[in-house]
């Protein structure tokens, strides 16, 4: 266009969309040796669960079934950098994820807005650069959508779906009997804080007034609770939460300055609620529904309640209910939502990661390929960080081999499984492989269970104690011959359960708090985490020692990089170890 300076670019990947989901995607393909280029329209990584808009990152229930991988991660850096749990901070954590990334090239303040195809493949996208006022042509080989409102659909002619499916069409028991367009809606957020002393609220002109009987069944608000974070403040599902996006945060906003006004001024309700004081508002809302990809398989409701599932092409994994909101959102008459039971972990397959038609796109996050039903258990984002990193692993295996995404789950499927399970992505219901070097080593030293540090579990199991790990403080590798070794990979206990946490942080293990009691306290790096050890590597030619003597982290990779008689790790204090391997490459 005339006037404006046009950049062009290109790469192996493009990941379109920077929430947990993209971010996992680009953090993944590079780390696999993927040039990626990240394309973000906001100024700040995290979508739902960045500052701007400050959702629950949620996930899978029940014990032992934490999301690990890129997504703890993340979880654990928080936690050492960010005790206050500060939203600021939050973000930095985000974008330094993706700075640290030689890999990839960040794009944020950036709009995808067109693109060319090339037969069935999407040859390149055309964005626009908010601040540096500039387009950017991006050619890549491959692309993932992580958008969540699949803004690459339209552009590509990709088979897409909105709203619920008829109950006939799956064989789905929840769903209405006609199909529509209807969606789970939009929701703004608010902040707020306990104080000593009374503070007061004068609203807008603007913001709706409420009274006690507006607040539907579920939507009673109460400020003493910390998980108090107005969730069921939500518009939109009765239209087209892209198409209405304006409208709907406007209406959104003036009922989230009027349930404050209510809280702050009613009579019923101003002196239980004097000494509290509001933080933040939300402006842009979070979105739970829009447009979901078709891919080679469509995740329906059986497949969810189906308890102990197993797919063959299983990357990645849910477990949250199948949390369906009603579409009338605040203005509905029953319960804001209907939380459908759902066994925790249920499997998601790698096919419905991928476009059933353009044959170079991926996608991960809420818009993968579901029916309405299933995507109210996928949708959450601790659930859509697991399929980003699935995505980018299989976009890296893509690229290495020049395959479509396709050929990627006829060919080289194990490799994927592999390499997302050493990257401590779990899956569930499928043993880690043990590499050649670790099986034939010889184990000594003071842990409780020797063998637990290989036997292909990352973590416990509630039905099999013997997948608990050990306990100890040394343990040598001994190799028959000398062999190369390029790394010990170690995987530390990060008490994936809470259990040596305060009541605080067990309740806001959803990553941030919204609702800040007086009383509330810090978070902390885990009490049952490795924080200090040491690798000693023997040689032909002699020993030498690795001291790393601050870890923050569950997985750990310590670089050797040569041919080894023996390898050690020392640890200061007794803790538990889920796993020690001797890596090759």
């Amino acid at each position: 266009m005339a006037g404006f300076v046009t950049e062009k670019l290109k790469t192996q990947l493009c990941v379109v969309g920077g929430g947990l989901a993209g971010l996992c995607t680009a953090v993944a393909a590079a780390r696999h040796g993927t040039k990626v280029v990240l394309v973000q329209e906001r100024p700040m990584l995290g979508g739902n669960a960045s500052s701007e808009i400050r959702m629950w990152v949620s996930g899978a229930h029940g014990r032992n079934n934490r999301e690990s991988g890129i997504l703890e991660e993340l979880r654990l850096e928080n936690q050492w950098r960010n005790p206050d749990k500060n939203y600021n901070i939050w973000d930095t954590v985000m974008l330094e994820a993706v700075w640290k990334e030689e890999n990839i090239t960040l794009l944020l303040n950036t709009t995808c807005m067109d693109g060319e195809m090339d037969g069935d493949k999407l040859k390149l996208v055309r964005c626009w650069q908010m601040t540096t006022q500039k387009f950017i042509e991006i050619e890549a080989d491959y692309f993932a959508d992580c958008s969540g409102d699949s803004v690459l659909a339209p552009i590509t002619g990709a088979e897409y779906r909105v709203g619920r499916e008829s109950r006939e069409e799956f064989g789905e028991t929840i769903e209405p009997p006609a199909a529509d367009r209807l969606t789970m809606g939009n929701s703004i957020l608010l902040q707020c804080h306990a104080c000593d002393t009374p503070q007061s609220f004068t609203a807008p002109e603007w913001a709706r007034k409420l009274r006690k009987s507006d607040f539907g069944p579920g939507r009673i608000p109460d400020l003493t609770q910390y998980g108090e974070n107005f969730w069921y403040v939500e518009l939109g599902g009765m239209g087209d939460t892209i198409a209405d996006a304006e409208n709907v945060r406007d209406e959104l906003l003036a009922l989230i300055y009027g349930v404050w006004d209510y809280l702050k001024n009613d009579p019923e309700q101003r002196e239980k609620n004097a000494c509290y004081a509001l933080d933040w508002v939300g402006i842009l809302p979070g979105k739970r529904e829009s447009r979901r990809y078709v891919g080679e398989y469509i995740l329906r409701q059986q497949d969810v309640e189906a308890a102990g599932r197993h797919f063959e092409d299983t990357v990645a994994f849910g477990g949250w209910s199948m949390d369906d909101h009603d579409p009338a959102g605040f203005a509905g008459t029953k319960a804001p939502t209907i939380f459908h039971p759902a066994p925790s972990p249920f499997c998601i397959p790698y096919r419905c990661l991928y476009s059933v038609n353009v044959k170079n796109l991926f996608f991960a996050g809420r818009n993968i390929s579901t029916t309405h039903a299933a995507l109210s258990g996928t949708r959450v984002m601790a659930t859509c960080a697991v399929l980003g990193q699935a995505a980018g692993t299989a976009a890296a295996l893509a690229a290495r081999y020049g395959i479509t995404p396709h050929e990627v789950c006829e060919k080289h499927l194990s490799q994927l499984q592999k390499l997302l399970q050493y990257d401590d992505a779990w899956l569930p219901f499928r043993e880690r492989p043990i590499g050649e070097l670790t099986k034939k080593a010889v184990l000594s030293g003071d842990f409780d269970d020797l063998e637990a540090l290989r036997d292909g579990y990352d973590r416990p199991a509630e039905d099999d104690v013997t997948h608990a790990g050990a306990v100890g403080t040394q343990v040598t590798f001994t190799l028959p011959t000398p062999s190369y070794v390029e790394s010990l990979r170690l995987v530390f206990d990060s008490d994936l359960n809470f259990d040596t946490v305060s009541e605080f942080e067990r309740v806001m293990q959803r990553f941030m708090p919204h609702n800040r009691q007086k009383s509330m306290g810090t978070s902390c790096v885990p009490k049952t985490l490795v924080r200090s050890f040491a690798v000693e590597i023997e040689t032909e030619t002699g020993k030498r020692s690795i001291v790393v003597p601050e870890n923050h982290q569950r997985l750990v990779y310590v670089l050797i990089g040569e041919r080894v008689l023996a390898v050690t790790l020392r640890l200061d204090a007794p803790a538990r170890v889920f796993s020690a391997d001797l890596m090759e490459e």
